[in-house]
């Protein structure tokens, strides 16, 4: 179980949906705060946000690597479109403000440390990181929730990190995750997610969605995703390192309403309702004689048959308790065959 607040999420909990703003600000915290007042209007619950230090999260080499959704060198990217720390706590506040759960992924030591001393209450570790276990056991360190990204990684790569994570007795999640923006359909592989729920019992499951519209969403949460990350963006026109996958107000509006009904649809075990009598009763079979049936005859099986509705007193599977039995008066054809017609 994972609490953040009053929230808590489970594997009785109606799934969490969480919001990514990621690097869709561009840059920009007059443009996150605008994402913000979206999220919120359209009842986002959660917001994510990335927290970069470029020089603290990598080095000179990744001004030469190209992310394959953009033209320019990963550095680069990271660079032109990161708040500053100054800006991202502004923004923290502002999330904090319109009531939201704020929740942050750092990708260095450092960034670590500045949500530590800004009072996190959950971290999000992005699939690059979840093998990097020096960070994870960092993290670890500061007792507090974590939600972990997978893609990219092995499940053996992944249970190093669970159990870093199980030793430290960490509430956490994993999240099954495709690294690829926007992810074909085919190279999602959502059996994962299951192989997930079986390996990692201890651990709640989820599933950050890098593919193009909802329905892989939707289908994580028909599967027991209890929480869905995506990209949040304010409008799906505006050309970005991550719009292609994003979702808007309007998306997230339709992936929590399927939420809503595959969690009421989910949650009832119970074999039978009381619900269906309006059908039962007429839907069910109940035992009437098939034809003119005497005083003191034992019933045969050519002497019963069995028709709508069902409000005899024997239903058709009740058919073994009438054979054999006499009867103590006269039964008309297609009269239910009633308990007291019948000696005990």
């Amino acid at each position: 179980m994972i609490k953040i607040g009053k929230r808590i999420i489970s594997n009785n909990s109606k799934p969490l949906i969480v919001a990514e703003i990621g690097i869709n600000h561009f840059g920009s915290l007059a443009l996150a705060k605008k994402i913000v007042d979206e999220a919120k209007k359209n009842k986002v619950e959660a917001i994510k946000v990335q927290i970069h230090i470029p020089e603290e999260e990598m080095n000179f080499s990744a001004k030469r690597i190209k992310p394959g959704n953009s033209k320019l060198s990963i550095f680069e990217v990271i660079k032109k479109n990161s708040l500053s720390l100054n800006d991202e706590k502004k923004l923290k506040e502002y999330i904090h403000k319109k009531k939201l759960i704020y929740i942050a992924t750092p990708f260095s030591f450092k960034a670590v440390d500045w949500l530590i001393k800004n009072n996190i209450k959950i971290i999000k570790v992005g699939s690059g990181e979840c093998n990097n276990t020096p960070l994870i056991e960092y993290i670890c360190k500061f007792k507090i929730p974590m939600i972990v990204s997978t893609g990219m990684n092995s499940l053996d790569s992944v249970k190093r990190t669970v159990k870093i994570i199980n030793k430290n007795k960490i509430p956490h999640a994993l999240l099954h995750c495709v690294n690829l923006y926007p992810t074909k359909k085919k190279l999602i592989r959502m059996n994962r997610m299951l192989k997930m729920m079986k390996v990692f019992k201890k651990s709640i499951i989820g599933y950050s969605d890098h593919s193009i519209g909802n329905n892989m969403s939707i289908l994580a949460l028909s599967l027991g995703a209890k929480i869905i990350e995506k990209h949040f963006v304010l409008n799906k026109n505006r050309v970005g390192p991550d719009t292609i996958c994003s979702m808007d107000g309007n998306d997230h509006k339709k992936i929590i309403q399927a939420r809503d009904e595959i969690y009421s649809a989910l949650s009832s075990n119970k074999e039978i309702i009381n619900e269906e009598d309006i059908t039962r009763n007429f839907a069910f079979h109940s035992i009437v004689a098939a034809k003119d049936i005497g005083k003191n005859i034992k019933i045969k099986r050519e002497d019963i048959t069995t028709k709508r509705p069902g409000v005899g007193d024997y239903l058709a599977f009740d058919i073994k308790k009438v054979l054999g039995k006499k009867t103590v008066r006269k039964i008309k054809k297609d009269d239910f065959i009633k308990k007291n017609y019948l000696k005990k």
